[in-house]
């Protein structure tokens, strides 16, 4: 289980690793949102230095609407466990997303009154 934080807006945000294609773990904040219905998303600037294989073309739904994106096959860290994921990439992106697809197999736990929010 991983412990989160409610950003000043109300956003949910957990730490997670980004795992390079070399086994390099970057420690980031990656926001929850519920509107993108993929795993993670990521601006494609960020892609440069974890050199995951790109996969293609996806379109997926998010809180704007439809939207292509590229994607890739990339890892991370989450609760001390390494998972190998599809990750979408678009220039738009500001954060690194977590998405609804996460919440089908990690319970969620948000109780903003007494500040507890847990991931897994």
């Amino acid at each position: 289980m991983i412990q989160g934080i409610f950003g000043s807006k109300g956003e949910l945000f957990f730490e997670i690793d980004l795992i390079t294609f070399d086994g390099l773990n970057l420690p980031v904040d990656a926001m929850l949102d519920t509107g993108f219905t993929g795993f993670i998303a990521i601006n494609k600037q960020d892609l440069n230095s974890l050199d995951w294989a790109y996969r293609g073309d996806e379109l997926l739904r998010t809180a704007q609407g439809e939207i292509i994106f590229d994607r890739y096959l990339g890892k991370i860290l989450l609760d001390g466990q390494e998972y190998e994921i599809p990750v979408y990439a678009g220039d738009e992106i500001t954060e690194v997303l977590l998405g609804s697809q996460w919440l089908k197999i990690l319970p969620l736990v948000a109780n903003y009154q007494v500040g507890i929010l847990t991931l897994g």
